[in-house]
């Protein structure tokens, strides 16, 4: 029998309590509660990643903060810390040929449910038992869980797990600037910035854009155009 959980609407805990989500759900009983978040979905290159971040109760939550309202020296420093206070933090990606095939929500669904598994892992083989889930789609698992408009400013777990993936992604766009400078990934990080877009119209789409994606299919030359997949109920076949 599916079991029901009652919470108070967060307006009613104090505003400045990011801890309270967890702390109830480890009142009732769940005590491993995870929180995820992804990074990636807008920008017309790379891959969009997710982590999966579980907090140690004991630790000081209230320094994670949504990290697209702090810079990147502060997101850098805050990662260090997951790893010092003794985090879980599981990491996945959808590189920009599954967002091709899937589209771009299947595919930040498929990366937290990566994430979800690279933080079991990490945890000897056990899952979390209880997902905080920033947005409004659940990740494609039976684990009970709860999602959270803006819950990046309502859960501290979500909060360093959109840290920890903003880190990642950063890097990892950062390594493909190496590889074709001539598009700035390391300042953009593949955003539609007016001079990513003038990139593009110069030189073309490079194997880490995303083809679908209007901004960079239109210049699409020599092979057959990439038509944009039909956006179906999350995880339906074909």
């Amino acid at each position: 029998m599916k079991t029901v959980l009652m919470f108070r609407s967060y307006p009613a805990c104090h505003p400045g309590d990011t801890f309270f989500f967890e702390r109830q759900l480890h009142d009732q009983g769940y005590s491993v509660v995870a929180g995820l978040d992804e990074v990636g979905r807008g920008p017309l290159a790379g891959p969009v990643v997710a982590a999966c971040v579980i907090l140690p109760l004991d630790g000081i939550c209230s320094i994670f903060k949504d990290s697209k309202s702090i810079n990147s020296s502060r997101r850098e420093q805050l990662s260090a810390t997951l790893t010092a206070i003794g985090a879980i933090v599981g990491i996945g990606s959808a590189c920009p040929r599954e967002i091709e095939q899937i589209n771009i929500l299947q595919a930040a669904l498929l990366a937290m449910q990566r994430a979800l598994e690279d933080c079991a892992r990490k945890n000897d083989g056990r899952l979390p038992d209880y997902l905080l889930v920033d947005g409004t789609y659940q990740v494609p698992s039976m684990l009970p869980q709860r999602t959270l408009v803006k819950g990046e400013s309502k859960s501290a777990s979500i909060a360093a797990a959109s840290i920890a993936a903003k880190v990642v992604r950063d890097r990892l766009m950062a390594d493909a600037h190496r590889l074709y400078p001539h598009y700035g990934f390391h300042r953009h990080q593949g955003y539609p910035t007016q001079a990513h877009r003038q990139a593009i119209n110069r030189y073309g789409p490079c194997p880490f854009h995303r083809r679908t994606f209007r901004g960079v299919r239109e210049h699409l030359i020599g092979n057959e155009p990439v038509r944009p997949v039909r956006q179906k109920r999350l995880w339906e076949g074909g």
